[in-house]
């Protein structure tokens, strides 16, 4: 976890991604990914620079009509005095059985957005941490390149000025293997999702084809992304003011 705390800070530094007095509400789906950012920031929060506020925000999408059980992070959440706020949702009827989508990946992804933006905003925050890293920006950055045709990734930081609120991503300089391996390491409480579309998503065949490359060409992962730094895709190069 120790390396994962140095990259965040790094990463906060360079983008500058925490003011003092921030009130930051962290993302936590109950991956390996969100509960790894969730522990590094409540680490990092004991000798930042500048202090703020953490709040663990969790949208339970109640898939096949059942709450998840999020004990064992309200636990975690404890052991650090952080707040552990749980909303249950109606996301994946919509998504499943009123709309029936056949793709619904984007769909549930806008919606648990707008959702979790809300929630922040109905806690206080001026912040929502989401814990995207490395690997997610090369994959989105393929993704807009074969879809689209357009150059881009996602930004550090963003503003959302419709909510009047901050959205970083303090992992961002981390690559998805040392958060497994952090995450097996500090036996994080881990849950398995429950979404039908687990594992068969657009964004998991891209992960494929970035693993694929990584064999072939050894580095290609960091070499991607420190060519989107240098060319300040997405703001990813400098901080932004």
């Amino acid at each position: 976890m120790k390396k994962l705390q140095s990259k965040l800070r790094k990463a906060c530094e360079m983008y500058q991604l925490i003011q003092s007095g921030d009130r930051i509400g962290c993302g936590v789906s109950g991956g390996k990914d969100s509960l790894a950012l969730l522990v590094a920031l409540c680490e990092y929060r004991r000798y930042a620079p500048t202090p703020f506020t953490l709040t663990a925000i969790t949208l339970d999408p109640c898939f096949g009509g059942q709450s998840a059980d999020y004990s064992a992070i309200t636990a975690l959440c404890e052991s650090y005095g952080v707040q552990h706020v749980i909303k249950r949702t109606n996301l994946a009827e919509i998504i499943f059985d009123i709309r029936q989508e056949k793709n619904p990946c984007a769909l549930c992804a806008r919606m648990r957005r707008g959702a979790l933006h809300d929630l922040c905003k109905a806690l206080d925050c001026n912040k929502i941490a989401l814990g995207h890293h490395m690997n997610d920006v090369v994959e989105t950055f393929f993704m807009n390149l074969f879809r689209e045709g357009r150059i881009g990734a996602f930004s550090p930081k963003s503003y959302l000025s419709r909510k009047d609120l901050w959205m970083i991503r303090p992992l961002i300089l981390c690559e998805e293997s040392e958060i497994t391996n952090a995450a097996a390491r500090s036996a994080l409480p881990v849950l398995k999702s429950s979404c039908p579309k687990d594992g068969h998503s657009e964004r998991e065949a891209m992960k494929s084809f970035v693993r694929q490359k990584e064999i072939e060409f050894p580095g290609f992962l960091n070499r991607t992304f420190t060519a989107l730094q240098n060319a300040d895709v997405s703001g990813l190069g400098k901080a932004e003011k």
